[in-house]
Formats: structure tokens, sequence, C-alpha cells
């Protein structure tokens, strides 16, 4: 059984605050998700996630290419971003959390993300098994080196340090 990442039906993005009161939303639109396992038994499955930092959108050409830059993600020397799962754990009848090291940047820390699986579906078009979920979490973007701030005039610094990350994937299995 292969399980094949849809990626027009899938999506990651991220939000981090700015200016200390409102937030700054961007999305990567090059990245693929290696799926082995089942998804009656996920406790036993595995993923890989990998980001081509390049893919970087947030609807602002500047702020993107200085978050490509060194000050960020220099992504000339590490133009990846990539999760290996260590354990998949079930919450409750759809959630579960998925711990594993996620490496940015060259540094590599432990996270957890909140995974709601929603099941599977025949495909009305292809007659093939589709299998959807979405995922959620926050990271410390100062644990991988993504350090630059600004302060503020008025108290505070223009990023936050907290990054919100989102996701909604859909995967055939044929």
């Amino acid at each position: 059984m292969a399980v094949i990442l849809d990626k027009v039906h899938s999506a990651i993005s991220f939000e981090v605050k700015h200016m200390m009161v409102s937030k700054a939303k961007g999305q990567f639109k090059d990245f693929d998700i290696d799926f082995s396992g089942s998804f009656d038994e996920l406790e036993n499955a595995s993923v890989k996630a990998t980001i081509k930092v390049d893919s970087i959108d947030t609807n602002n050409g500047d702020r993107d290419n200085h978050l490509k830059s060194g000050d960020f993600f220099d992504a000339e020397t590490h133009p990846e971003i990539v999760f290996v799962s260590k354990s998949i754990k079930k919450v409750s009848d759809s959630e579960y959390d998925v711990t594993g090291d996620l490496t940015i940047r060259g540094t590599t820390n432990e996270e957890t993300f909140r995974v709601d699986y929603n099941g599977t579906a025949k495909d009305p078009m292809q007659g093939k098994t589709i299998a959807g979920a979405d995922f959620n979490g926050t990271i410390d973007r100062e644990k991988y080196g993504l350090t630059w701030n600004a302060a503020l005039e008025t108290g505070g610094v223009l990023v936050g340090k907290d990054v919100k990350i989102h996701g909604g994937l859909e995967f055939v299995v044929e």
C-alpha cells in the first residue's frame, strides 16, 4: 500500500505576533510528507515532513526575502525544515500527539504537534481511498537560532517568539 500526499489539497501555514498587537501570517508552498504505516493503526505509523524554506510566502516579497536571509532561516545554507516523528500517541477518538525531531536552520529540538485525524473516504471521481488530517502546534523560534528582532518605542518587540503552525493534509492511499 502506497500513501501519497495530495499537494493540491494540503497546506502548511504559520502565524507569529507582529508589533505585539497583530499577527503576521504565511505559508510554505513546497513541502512533502512521507507517511509509513496504516491509518487503522496510527500509533504504529511514522511521518517525515520536509519543507522547502525558499517556498515561504507571506504576501510580502520583501518580508519573504528577509525571512530567507541569514537573519532568520538562512535558506542558502539550510534549505529545508525537517520533522521526523518518534512517537504517535492517541489522545481521543480522533486526536493524536505526534512527537518528533524538528530541524530548523541546523538545530534540532523535540516538538509535539496535535493531529486531528479526519478519517478516510472514497473519492467518487477516481475510486481511490483518501485520508485527511489537520495539525497544530506552537514552537519557540529562538530555540532554532531565529533570534532576529527589533525593540519597539512603545515597549515589546517587532516579532514574537512563539510561532503557531497549522496544517491540513490529504493523502491518496493506493
